[in-house]
C-alpha cells in the first residue's frame, strides 16, 4: 500500500456539512480544497487528513452547505471565510 502525503496541511480550516441532495461536503476556508462523501466518517475522514489530523481546524456547518471551489478573488485568497450556507 502506497504513503500519501496530504496535499498541502496549513492553518486553514475545513467545514463539513450537508448539500441539500443529503451528500457530506467538505471545503477549506480557502475554497482550495474539499469533495462530496457519502458519509460523515469518510467527509471527517479527509478533512482530518487534508488539515494534518488537528481536529480543533474541523467545524461542522449546521444547516445546508453547497461545496464551492472556485470561489478565489484576485489576490488568491477567498472572498468569504465560511462555505456558502442557506437555509433548507
Amino acid at each position: 500500500m502506497r504513503h500519501v502525503e496530504p496535499s498541502s496541511p496549513d492553518s486553514s480550516l475545513f467545514f463539513i456539512g450537508k448539500n441539500a441532495r443529503g451528500n457530506w461536503v467538505v471545503q477549506d476556508q480557502a475554497g482550495a480544497r474539499g469533495g462530496l462523501f457519502v458519509d460523515r466518517a469518510q467527509a471527517l475522514r479527509f478533512a482530518m487528513f487534508e488539515n494534518g489530523h488537528r481536529p480543533q481546524a474541523v467545524v461542522m456547518v449546521p444547516g445546508v452547505m453547497d461545496l464551492d471551489l472556485g470561489r478565489k478573488d484576485t489576490d488568491g485568497l477567498a472572498e468569504q471565510t465560511l462555505p456558502h450556507r442557506h437555509a433548507a
